[in-house]
């Protein structure tokens, strides 16, 4: 697979590339220089599972909360930079393990050289982004329009333009709001370059449109065992962006580890509100480190059959329901219990 050929990258505490783990990112939406409401943030996302956050870093202030920052969270914090290069280096002087910037509109070589020997002092990696919207005029004109071959070559000058400044700690990150653009783009890019990947699809939506876009495009792309690593982009609480990665990961077995809920779809049997019983399985069991499969049904008809598969599950009945473990049902309940048992269950399992 070309993810375990990628060059190994160290970010803060955590390893990037050569087959070590898909590790999980997201981006901040607080402003930076809030420096409570931003350590806040970071520290549900790493609770949810997050490996590495990004802030944007715009101004003085933000590059200099990234000090304070740092003393409070456990993750790795990448600073997002964009057009000012004195910002990419004030970034890495408070503390940034790592910076995102696009070299092309950050400056003239001069200032591109200096971000660079900074992060050469500092052993900082660079993590190369290039997105569709931002594709230089003279390649829109090559390619006849924003095309994943105008992306990808795009990509490379950049990288071309630190390598040749004589460092090579580089991520790249190729982004795209056309699913199979990026597809495109991270297929042709993985057979040009062995630096690790950042995959993600950008301006991908709302949480809806957002995860099925970001499903499609990142299960496509890292079932061919390309991407170190990925964002999935939503407009909404980035802790969203943390649940929705881990589920394609294991969707896709790529990650181990977290209960998997499975419910059925409900249908004219179900006597018990199993949207909203299934919902606060799925909130309950995200505190708990367990390997395991939950089953949410319907209906006692079917249910107990559908739950053999599972390790656990509850089906419900007309006001009760019941525990189904290892393929046996155990008890009967009342449906007001049934949320009660089952965590029960999991606070001692075995």
């Amino acid at each position: 697979m070309y993810r375990d050929k990628t060059k190994v990258i160290h970010i803060g505490d955590r390893v990037l590339g050569g087959g070590n783990p898909i590790l999980i990112q997201s981006m901040t939406n607080t402003k930076t220089d809030d420096v409570a409401a931003t350590v806040a943030q970071i520290q549900r996302l790493a609770k949810a599972g997050c490996d590495i956050v990004r802030c944007t870093v715009p101004d003085l202030a933000a590059a200099k909360a990234i000090a304070q920052i740092k003393k409070e969270i456990s993750i790795p914090l990448v600073a997002d930079i964009h057009f000012d290069y004195k910002m990419a280096i004030a970034a890495m002087e408070y503390g940034a393990d790592k910076i995102r910037i696009n070299p092309g509109n950050i400056g003239d070589k001069e200032k591109v050289a200096e971000v660079v020997r900074v992060a050469k002092e500092r052993e900082i990696p660079i993590r190369v982004g290039v997105n569709s919207g931002s594709l230089e005029r003279d390649l829109i004109e090559k390619y006849h329009g924003v095309t994943a071959k105008g992306i990808v070559e795009s990509a490379l000058d950049k990288v071309r333009s630190i390598e040749d400044l004589d460092y090579d700690n580089i991520v790249i990150s190729i982004k795209s709001s056309d699913v199979m653009m990026c597809v495109k783009a991270h297929e042709l890019l993985a057979d040009k370059t062995q630096y690790p990947l950042h995959v993600g699809i950008t301006e991908a939506g709302t949480v809806t449109s957002g995860n099925i876009k970001s499903a499609v495009g990142l299960g496509i792309i890292l079932n061919q065992g390309i991407g170190d690593t990925i964002r999935v982009s939503l407009t909404g609480d980035p802790v969203e962006e943390i649940k929705s990665a881990k589920l394609i990961l294991r969707t896709l077995g790529l990650r181990k580890g977290g209960i998997e809920v499975v419910s059925c779809p409900t249908c004219g049997r179900t006597n018990i509100d199993l949207i909203g019983l299934a919902n606060q399985v799925e909130t309950m069991v995200q505190g708990y480190d367990l390997n395991i499969k939950v089953a949410v049904m319907g209906c006692a008809v079917n249910g107990p059959g559908e739950a053999k598969e599972a390790d656990i599950g509850i089906a419900g009945g007309i006001g009760e329901g019941l525990l189904i473990k290892k393929g046996e049902i155990i008890k009967k309940v009342p449906e007001n219990e049934l949320l009660a048992i089952l965590k029960y269950e999991l606070d001692h399992w075995k």
